[in-house]
């Protein structure tokens, strides 16, 4: 898949929308990313997986991660296209990520964690560092989107099917609130 399909396939499934919003940082920006909304759709989010695992199809992975709960379907989906086993990890308490619900991990095993929407990369970075604690060879990250300007950086291949820069703003000072646009919650938009 193209940036462009990548994109069109949100659009369409109504999870790349336009408007103004508060994000959970706070900020206001005029575009929202909701990738549950493309999820739903299985046939979309095969192709989207399939795309992914092209990329990855040369790494030898013998288990592919997602971070809860965005990465969990495309855990899945990932390595059903590249023939291994999937597993996610999820909030530890202390402020991480970890492995729980008996997923196994031998040391050694090369594992391919994969996110829909980098914005930070916290969870990915927080995943990764538990990983390798484990003693996994990250061999890469895939994701969806990156959203992050650039600003997501890790120390292992790191391959985006699409980017997209998003503009955002303190509420002080957003230009959408200056010219009084409504504010719109995203989960009231029915598509």
């Amino acid at each position: 898949m193209t940036p462009d399909e990548v994109l069109q396939s949100f659009r369409d499934a109504g999870a790349l929308l336009e408007g103004h919003f508060v994000y959970a940082s706070g900020r206001h920006g005029r575009q929202f990313l909701q990738a549950a909304r493309v999820l739903q759709f299985p046939d979309i989010t095969e192709r989207l997986c399939s795309a992914l695992a092209a990329r990855f199809q040369d790494a030898a992975v013998d288990l592919v991660i997602g971070p809860a709960t965005g990465g969990i379907i495309l855990a899945y989906e990932t390595a059903r296209h590249l023939g291994c086993r999937a597993a996610f990890t999820e909030k530890d308490g202390a402020g991480g990520m970890a492995l729980k619900r008996g997923f196994s991990l031998k040391p050694g095993m090369r594992v391919l964690v994969v996110e829909d929407i980098i914005t930070t990369g916290g969870s990915v970075a927080k995943s990764i560092a538990h990983l390798e604690e484990r003693g996994a060879e990250v061999v890469g990250i895939g994701v969806l989107i990156d959203r992050s300007a650039g600003e997501a950086r890790f120390p292992v291949r790191f391959e985006a099917l699409a980017t997209i820069a998003m503009e955002s703003w303190p509420p002080d000072s957003c230009a959408l609130c200056r010219d009084s646009a409504p504010l719109i919650d995203p989960d009231e938009i029915i598509i």
